[in-house]
């Protein structure tokens, strides 16, 4: 199994290095930062701006692979290159991460399994009503994009505070400021705050992974495997439990890896409708500033996450499937 996920690491290495490098290539050619200081009032000389592009590695007369090769030997020794203002990229970075990966991560992995847990749930009950409701419900959801329903909960918020007078569920930003007292009090603070956002996003992926494992369970259901072991004495839930579910969520685990540039993308405006200084934020700010070295920033965090998922996604593989493993 070591052997395999260490060949499955060096190739997840390599796609990560492709990955940043086109998001550079892409990002330098597209964006153009030079439009951003030729507008300013009054307009600065063609030296100063000459200057202080060289002086940002933003300069598009510079090609594109020294460019990248300048970024990438600051990057190796932490240092993300700065800003359109002039700033450490690094900075925003390291703000804005923690923030972005509190809601990516509990979003996608309660949505992950609580829609595994439907859809093996709607495939034992099949065409009952509960399984034609929660069927209905998904593809509702399905056909709902993401900042529909951010809004939609936001909304409810928003009416449920003018009903009651005050805040029932917070529905802006990621905490409360100048709140004070202990950790316990921060950390109630932090989990209101992430309800609403968080179940924007878990919706999507409960909707989309149960509709994903109603089928395959309903193939397991069917097998040679989990009547042969119902046969040998194993009572129905049992043998659905040790031999078909597990069995069943082995495909969803690749699911989970290469669905989550699209919770992602969800977050962008998730974080814009709720109000969350995150990577979805910073991205869009960075695109409409011409800032590349921002941009390229929040590409490296997403192939950081998405690769590092599919990881994820490997080792769980290898721990469910004993073929992997041999």
């Amino acid at each position: 199994m070591l052997r395999y996920l260490a060949k499955r690491l060096s190739y997840y290495a390599v796609l990560l290095i492709a990955a940043v490098f086109l998001a550079y290539a892409i990002s330098a050619t597209a964006l153009q930062p030079r439009t951003y200081f030729e507008a300013k009032v009054p307009r600065p000389a063609a030296e100063s701006v000459e200057r202080q592009l060289t002086d940002l590695n933003l300069n598009d007369h510079t090609p594109v692979v020294v460019r990248f090769g300048h970024w990438a030997g600051g990057m190796l020794h932490g240092d993300l290159g700065r800003t359109i203002h002039d700033t450490p990229v690094a900075d925003d970075f390291g703000r804005r991460v923690w923030v972005s990966l509190r809601l990516l991560l509990i979003g996608s992995l309660l949505g992950m399994v609580l829609g595994v847990a439907a859809g093996a749930w709607s495939a034992v009950r099949q065409y009952r009503i509960s399984d034609r409701l929660l069927t209905l419900l998904s593809f509702v959801l399905l056909s709902t994009p993401v900042f529909l329903v951010a809004l939609f909960l936001k909304n409810g918020a928003i009416a449920a505070k003018d009903a009651a007078g005050h805040e029932v569920v917070p529905f802006t930003g990621y905490e409360t400021p100048g709140l004070a007292g202990g950790l316990g009090t921060h950390l109630a603070d932090w989990a209101l705050h992430l309800l609403l956002p968080t179940m924007s996003l878990a919706l999507h992926g409960l909707a989309t992974y149960s509709r994903y494992q109603r089928g395959i369970m309903l193939d397991v259901l069917g097998s040679d495997y989990l009547r042969t072991a119902e046969a040998k004495g194993l009572t129905r839930g049992r043998a659905l439990l040790r031999h078909g579910l597990r069995t069943a969520v082995i495909p969803m685990s690749t699911m989970f890896a290469y669905s989550f540039l699209g919770i992602f993308t969800g977050a962008v405006f998730t974080e814009t409708i709720f109000g969350w200084h995150g990577m979805g934020e910073w991205l869009i700010q960075s695109i409409n500033e011409q800032d590349v070295n921002s941009v390229v920033a929040v590409n490296l965090f997403t192939a950081v996450v998405v690769l590092g998922s599919g990881f994820l996604a490997d080792t769980l593989h290898a721990a469910l499937d004993p073929r992997v493993r041999s």
